[in-house]
């Protein structure tokens, strides 16, 4: 696992506490230097000389780089900060956790005369963007110490802890997207789930495909039977004293998507390796609710399976019967996320008894149509679970859109056959695939409140920005701990 930079906080001095110093410019017809311009003087460094010539403006994220070589200090950072939001300030620090992840150390005055709320998310961004996937013999990042210069650090310590505590299920959830699929078995998924439980205080429970024969789980049956690596399901559960709600989590998880008989053009299956980011969100979330203290009991369901085009796959036309009796007309194999997720959401609202539910899924390419590839698509069956997701994501750094279960398409998921379409018909569904994916997730909610989370887009990255690095991104992690964090 891809370990983070610790961060600590200490009132100063900024000389001498890394290797690498990164002070704040704030925007300005001459961009100003803030805290730490004194530690400049004393290397004789001329700040406002370099921004001019770098015509830099103080925007966020914005860095002119010093080489310097000088008193132990071997580069400083001068950072724009934007008009000083918590968004920017994510901005400014991811920034300058990148620039310095070859260093050894770092110490920034980014997080002076900022509230603990503040020096969290300061925090939280250089940790992320420190990232790095290691795999065989590749160098991990060298940075391992960032000190942050506060005014107050005995009251930003708290803070701290809970920054690191995200920051590690972001990594968990980044090392298991980018995790190569041979490797990376639905067997292999959940003896990480169980590793992830054991440190973590969780009760785990994982069914074999026998199991899921037997107790009716169709859906994900039907999904992982071309494939000769079976599939399984996931189930951990954190239930601390006197928790008085219950709050289950789903996450899809395909460990790789061919797309199956409906097979993917080759373009497209590079990136199937992070088809499962859901499903390690949600088990990454997991791993960090002891840390955190979250007083609510939490249930994660994965469902893992490999989408192959194997002798005994899944035809088109065939019918499958999900967990409580609901039948489905395949007529995509392509659109199997939504299969795997109605057997886990049947499950859990007729087994679990949950307050609420929320599943995050890679599912749809035509939520990226009209959201991009920044922000995820939120749909919620109640307008309290949809503010408060939208709020969490806000506070940890993600974005998400809501979107509306447009009743009008429904009729698009009508069969002759079966209960569902899998996919909506082209008639009716108006070109809207991703909310015709959700209303058909609904389907297996009753009336327990819901939300869906479709983030094709988010979960995975070209290439770096801000506090998201290249490949797997963890999305929907911070969202969930935020969530959980209010709530309790």
């Amino acid at each position: 696992m891809t370990v983070a930079p610790a961060v600590t906080a200490s009132r100063g001095p900024l000389l001498g506490a890394g290797v690498v110093l990164a002070v704040p410019v704030s925007p300005g017809r001459r961009p100003q230097v803030g805290a730490g311009a004194e530690a400049l003087k004393s290397l004789k460094v001329d700040a406002a000389a370099f921004l001019r010539a770098e015509k830099a403006v103080g925007k966020a994220g914005e860095v002119v780089a010093i080489p310097l070589h000088r008193d132990g200090v071997e580069s400083v950072l001068l950072v724009g900060v934007g008009d000083g939001s918590e968004a920017a300030l994510r901005r400014a620090a991811a920034a300058a956790g990148r620039r310095a992840k070859g260093a050894r150390s770092l110490a920034t005055t980014l997080a002076a005369d900022r509230d603990a709320s503040a020096v969290r998310a300061i925090a939280e961004a250089i940790g992320l963007a420190s990232y790095k996937f290691v795999f065989g013999d590749a160098e991990p990042p060298k940075l391992r110490r960032v000190k942050l210069i506060v005014d107050h650090p005995a009251e930003v310590r708290g803070e701290l802890a809970r920054a690191a505590a995200v920051v590690a299920a972001v990594h968990l959830a980044r090392d298991l997207g980018n995790m190569p699929s041979l490797e990376k078995t639905p067997v292999w998924m959940a003896d990480r789930a169980k590793v992830v439980a054991e440190t973590a205080g969780l009760k785990a429970r994982v069914r074999t495909n026998r199991q899921l024969v037997e107790q009716g789980f169709g859906g994900i049956v039907a999904v992982g039977q071309g494939s000769e690596r079976p599939p399984r399901l996931v189930e951990l559960t954190w239930a601390p004293p006197g928790a008085r709600r219950h709050v289950v989590l789903v996450g899809k998880g395909i460990t790789f998507d061919s797309g199956g008989l409906s097979i993917k053009p080759a373009d497209s299956m590079p990136a199937m390796k992070t088809d499962m980011a859901g499903g390690a969100a949600v088990i990454a979330a997991m791993s960090a609710l002891g840390a955190l203290e979250v007083a609510v009991k939490v249930t994660a369901l994965v469902p893992l399976a490999e989408n192959m085009p194997g002798g005994a796959a899944v035809r088109p036309g065939d019918v499958i019967t999900h967990y409580g009796g609901i039948t489905s007309e395949v007529l995509n194999t392509d659109a199997e996320g939504r299969l795997v997720l109605a057997d886990a959401l049947a499950y859990a609202v007729s087994e679990l008894g949950p307050d609420v539910v929320v599943d995050i899924a890679t599912l749809t390419g035509a939520a990226t149509v009209g959201l991009g590839k920044r922000h995820g698509a939120l749909y919620a069956t109640t307008e309290e679970l949809r503010d408060e997701l939208m709020a969490a994501a806000a506070a940890g750094g993600e974005r998400l859109w809501p979107m509306p279960l447009e009743e009008d398409y429904r009729d698009a998921l009508e069969s002759p056959i079966a209960d569902l379409r899998n996919i909506g018909h082209p008639g009716k569904a108006y070109s809207g695939g991703s909310i015709t994916a959700a209303l058909f997730l609904r389907e297996f909610v009753g009336r327990t409140p819901w939300a869906h989370l479709d983030v094709a887009g988010p979960a995975r990255a070209d290439g770096d920005e801000g506090e998201v690095t290249k490949g797997a991104t963890g999305f929907g992690v911070r969202t969930f701990l935020r969530w959980l964090e209010a709530m309790a």
